[in-house]
């Protein structure tokens, strides 16, 4: 049965079994956004699982984005927060060309269901500082080669593991048009950020040590900055760190 269309593709809706691109079979949905659909499939000759980005034709002109995503990931291949990009494959969907990216499938937790699933739906400080440790020093292999995130939260890092320290994955790498040093000390902010709500927010911020608030600076971007010009800063902070 022929694939029902609207001018604008936003969702592709393919059912698990379906063969892309003559190598892969789509096993599950795993997520949608603005510019794409992801899709966990695995390959057909070996069974290994991948991970599929199809974008939709209108947020991809000229295959803009496919080319920004697939040349940054392959920058940042040697970061090991960072997932590896494998592929480019092109598939047709209502007879329209729809590009695919195919990188490695990695196993866990969106940071959000990990934190929702704490006491309190909260880390202890000791926990918070692990996590932003971990999140400084994998942010800090990008910021080394001169590159960025963009727009980190908690539904775009990926918990494999928790040991003495996290095991993260990151995901959804942007494009501004800012500086990379305005890009850059964003990756910062963000890092304060999401330390500051995996502790609890502003209603568990007051009673927080002062080591802490000495990190999260009430969230003020010009204190902050001053202390943290980079994952690197901040990482060093945390490893010389001295508790009362």
């Amino acid at each position: 049965m022929a694939n029902k269309c609207n001018k604008e593709i936003n969702s592709f809706n393919f059912e698990p079994g379906r063969v892309i691109a003559r190598k892969y079979i789509i096993d599950k949905l795993l997520g949608s956004g603005w510019e794409a659909e992801v899709y966990l499939v695995h390959e057909r000759s070996t069974g290994i699982e991948r991970t599929a980005k199809f974008f939709f034709p209108q947020r991809n002109v000229n295959d803009r984005a496919v080319k920004f995503y697939a040349r940054k990931l392959h920058k940042l291949r040697k970061c090991p927060v960072v997932i590896q990009y494998s592929a480019q494959e092109t598939v047709t969907y209502c007879r329209t060309p729809i590009s695919v990216l195919i990188s490695e499938y990695v196993e866990g937790e969106l940071l959000t269901e990990h934190l929702n699933a704490q006491r309190g739906k909260r880390l202890s400080p000791f926990q918070a500082l692990h996590l932003l440790y971990s999140l400084a020093k994998g942010i800090e292999s990008i910021h080394a080669v001169g590159e960025y995130h963009g727009d980190l939260h908690t539904d775009n890092i990926i918990v494999q593991n928790i040991g003495l320290e996290y095991q993260l994955k990151i995901i959804d790498m942007f494009q501004w048009n800012d500086s990379k040093r305005t890009n850059i000390r964003s990756d910062v902010m963000d890092l304060i950020r999401i330390f500051y709500d995996a502790l609890g927010g502003q209603k568990h911020y007051a009673k927080q040590p002062k080591e802490v608030k000495a990190i999260i600076c009430g969230l003020k971007h010009s204190l902050a900055l001053k202390k943290f010009s980079s994952a690197g800063k901040l990482r060093q902070y945390i490893e010389n760190m001295n508790w009362d």
